[in-house]
Order: C-alpha cells, then sequence, then structure tokens
C-alpha cells in the first residue's frame, strides 16, 4: 500500500472510532498533582519550602485509558470500583462531566480509592519538576460482594461493546478471575490487556500491550538491543498467551507489533525522542490501539495509530489525553514508518 492511501486508510479508522464503543474493565486510579513554587531552604532540616499553588485531580490507570478513549470520540464505558471517599466521587463527577457512563463504576466503603499524589516544585517562570511522588492505596482489595456486582456490570457492559480493555494495575478490580468470569456470558468481543505484574496469567485474551521491562520480567530475560533476542521474546509471549497481536513498547526505540504468521513490524517513535513527561502514556497507547481493533483496524495499523498518539501524549506535562484531531494532524505531519530489518 502507498504511503497516502496508508494515511487515509489510517484518517478512516479514526473516523471510525466514534460509532464504535469499549468497555474498560480496570483500576481506577486519581491521579493528583500539586505543584509550589520555590520559597526558601527550611530552618528545620536541608529541604525546600514549597508554597502551595495548584492543585489538579485527573483520572489515572484504567480511568486515564478511560478518558483517553472519551477524548477520542469513543463511546466508553468504565467498570471498576472507587472507595466512599472524596478522591472517588471526584473521580465519578469527572466521567459525568464528560458524559462517559458512570453505571459500572463500583462504591466500596471499606476500600481506599488508589491516589497517586506527585509534588511538583519550580519558579514562577520555569518548568516543574516533580519532586516526590506519594501513592495512596487500599489495604485490601474490593469486597466479595462488590466483586460479584463487578463482574456483573462488566457482563451487561461487554454484551453492548465492540471491544473488551482490561487495565490491570495489581489493586483487585481488574484480575484473571474476574475476567474469566465477565467473559462467561459467551460474549466475542477482542479483549486487550495492560498487565503490570502477571501478563502471562491472562492466556486466551486476544492482544497485549505490555512495554519492554514487563516482558523481561514476564519471561526472565534481558532484551536490551538485541533485535533477535526481542522477536523471540515477543513470539514466545504470543505463543504462550495464544496471542493473536502483541505490541511491545519500548520508549524511546518506539513499538513492535507482532500479528501470527505476519513479520514483526518495528515502528519508530514519531516526532521528537525529547519528551516532557511519560506519566500514563502506556494508558494512551492501549486506548488508541483498542479503540483502532474495535473499529476494524489490522493489528499494524492500530499499531501505527498507538504510535502516533504516544507521541503526542508525551510531549505534555502530567497525564494527558489525545484527541481525534489531534491524532489526525499528526497522520498530516509526517507518513507512517516501519523500520527494516
Amino acid at each position: 500500500m502507498k504511503t497516502a492511501e496508508q494515511t487515509g486508510r489510517l484518517k478512516d479508522i479514526v473516523a471510525a472510532f466514534s460509532r464504535t464503543s469499549v468497555t474498560v474493565l480496570g483500576d481506577l486510579v486519581a491521579d493528583e498533582f500539586v505543584f509550589g513554587e520555590i520559597s526558601r531552604v527550611s530552618r528545620e532540616a536541608p529541604v525546600l519550602i514549597l508554597k502551595h499553588r495548584e492543585r489538579s485531580v485527573v483520572p489515572g490507570g484504567g480511568a486515564n485509558a478511560v478518558n483517553n478513549l472519551a477524548d477520542l470520540g469513543v463511546r466508553v464505558v468504565p467498570v471498576g470500583v472507587v472507595g466512599d471517599d472524596a478522591t472517588g466521587e471526584m473521580l465519578a463527577k469527572f466521567f459525568e462531566k464528560k458524559k462517559i457512563s458512570v453505571s459500572g463504576i463500583l462504591q466500596d466503603r471499606h476500600y481506599a480509592t488508589v491516589t497517586k499524589t506527585r509534588i511538583l516544585a519550580g519558579m514562577t517562570h520555569t518548568s516543574r519538576q516533580q519532586v516526590v511522588r506519594v501513592d495512596r492505596e487500599p489495604e485490601r482489595g474490593p469486597s466479595v460482594t462488590v466483586l460479584k456486582s463487578l463482574v456483573l456490570a462488566a457482563q451487561r457492559a461487554c454484551s453492548k461493546s465492540d471491544a473488551l480493555l482490561v487495565s490491570d494495575y495489581g489493586y483487585g478490580s481488574a484480575t484473571p478471575a474476574i475476567l474469566r468470569a465477565a467473559r462467561k456470558n459467551g460474549s466475542k468481543i477482542p479483549v486487550v490487556l495492560d498487565s503490570r505484574h502477571r501478563l502471562l496469567e491472562y492466556a486466551g485474551v486476544t492482544a497485549a500491550t505490555p512495554n519492554e521491562p514487563e516482558v523481561e520480567e514476564a519471561l526472565g530475560v534481558h532484551i536490551g538491543q538485541d533485535w533477535r533476542k526481542l522477536v523471540s521474546s515477543g513470539a514466545e509471549v504470543t505463543r504462550r498467551m495464544k496471542l493473536k497481536s502483541l505490541l511491545i513498547t519500548r520508549g524511546r526505540d518506539g513499538m513492535v507489533a507482532f500479528e501470527k504468521r505476519k513479520k514483526p513490524a518495528d515502528i519508530p517513535i514519531v516526532g521528537s525522542d525529547e519528551v516532557a513527561d511519560v506519566t500514563g502514556a502506556g494508558d494512551t497507547v492501549i486506548a488508541v490501539f483498542t479503540a483502532g481493533l474495535a473499529a476494524g483496524a489490522s493489528t499494524l495499523e492500530a499499531a501505527l495509530l498507538a504510535n502516533y498518539a504516544g507521541g503526542v501524549v508525551v510531549m505534555k506535562r502530567g497525564t494527558a489525553t489525545v484527541s481525534r484531531a489531534e491524532l489526525l494532524h499528526a497522520l498530516d505531519q509526517s507518513p507512517p514508518v516501519i523500520r527494516s530489518h
């Protein structure tokens, strides 16, 4: 396919996002950003004192994947658990303002909404530098009763969706057992996985989007810049998980798309490798990759779109999303490229 034709095809897929529906079964996280202006050095200890200036709370983790899908024009239904707390209420209200259904978001009074607070420091006219991150996590997972309701909510949502995105950050709302139970209703839609520490336990999903360190951890190998090792590792994950598609993200080295009976596609990053912030970039990648598959894209086409989206979002500060307009603009700026080996 010629470059112009390929770009046109990718734009058609993006246009089809508005006609697709995706369920997100995931760990819903709140990303909090607190910015302080450097005031002085403390007399109590050799540390900076920050004068509080701003605070913002945005969707993170699986909730960030939801937010990205919504900004792409996809009809998205989040399914997950939050606590009976102010942060959980903020996430729900954020989604309601964007006309995202919250019927699948369950509240557990014994569960604390996962919150990742990043403290950033800087001067008035300088860039903001992250100083420290504080994670507030639940002491235990959601209750058995809530999990049963979660499975039913996932089944209902999947029955009306074109794809299921699973975002497993290890907090209990998205586990292999929950996914198996949610799929018992016979749903045949594509299931795309992002799991931090138990990738291989999800054998039978349609596709997965791990980063290279997650593949190394799962297989107990070191890949580095060894292309042959990367290809063999991708083939091993594909075989063991019985995948139709695998997308391994590699930071500044781009990403590699694997599909059965096809040669791996080595896709270089789009734009500069001097990124501003990688926070949440993986959520953007899986959101666009899933939206592409739901809209009828091939593995390669979905991967190319995810790569463009990743190139856009890492140039933004904080947890961010990519809009449909931004994705189309990126397609206009540079043609899709695949490295030869």
